[in-house]
């Protein structure tokens, strides 16, 4: 059924309009990244849904960006304005993978990601942890991948499900957030198709 005209642009506004494919681009992050990156983590829902604080330091999000974890990745979501002629990208949402220092935990990665909020609802979230999966099970030798998510994030947890996560538990009272004690999901997701050995080395006929 198509939908009046009027209902479209509310939901647009709204910010449930998917962004199409060649509008949205998803590449590792630049130390130059750190005001669009702060920008992010400054609107209410994106640091209401992480551990940041409001008002989030930009000095520090640039000394932090300056020193990369050569283990670790950090990816960007931008998207331009398909309604603006030759309009450029802006940074909408970012994702990253920490590694464990500890060499017994080698083979995990701890995910965070956030999106700003004029643009949640609209395949942000999707496309960071698509570059992401695919990052970690073709390319890093990673077997786990985990994550914590407050429990009254629904849309989150349904996301993560999607990408095969799973609860392995419940945090209670994990953070305070807005004056509330809220409980988190530990969420993981192990590597569905661990890689396989090569074929062994046939030995030569004598």
């Amino acid at each position: 059924m198509n939908q009046p005209a009027d209902s479209l642009a509310q939901q647009k506004r709204v910010g449930r309009t998917r962004v199409q494919a060649e509008h949205l681009r998803i590449r590792h992050a630049e130390p130059s990244d750190y005001e669009g990156v702060s920008a992010t983590m400054a609107t209410p829902k994106a640091y209401a849904g992480t551990l940041q604080l409001p008002m989030p330091s930009m000095e520090l999000r640039r000394e932090r960006m300056a020193k990369p974890d050569p283990n670790g990745v950090f990816l960007i979501a931008e998207v331009r304005d398909p309604e603006v002629h030759g309009s450029t990208f802006e940074i909408v949402g970012s994702l990253g993978l920490d590694a464990f220092k500890s060499l017994r935990r080698r083979h995990a990665l701890a995910l965070g990601m956030a999106v700003r909020d004029d643009w949640q609802g609209r395949g942000i979230g999707t496309a960071l942890m698509t570059a992401a999966i695919d990052r970690a099970d073709n390319w890093m030798n990673v077997l786990r991948i985990e994550l914590t998510v407050y429990a009254d994030n629904e849309a989150a947890c349904a996301l993560y499900r999607r990408f095969g996560f799973e609860i392995e538990g419940r945090h209670r009272a994990y953070a305070l957030r807005d004056g509330v004690y809220i409980d988190a999901h530990a969420m993981a997701r192990l590597h569905p198709h661990q890689p396989m050995l090569p074929a062994p080395l046939k030995e030569d006929s004598p």
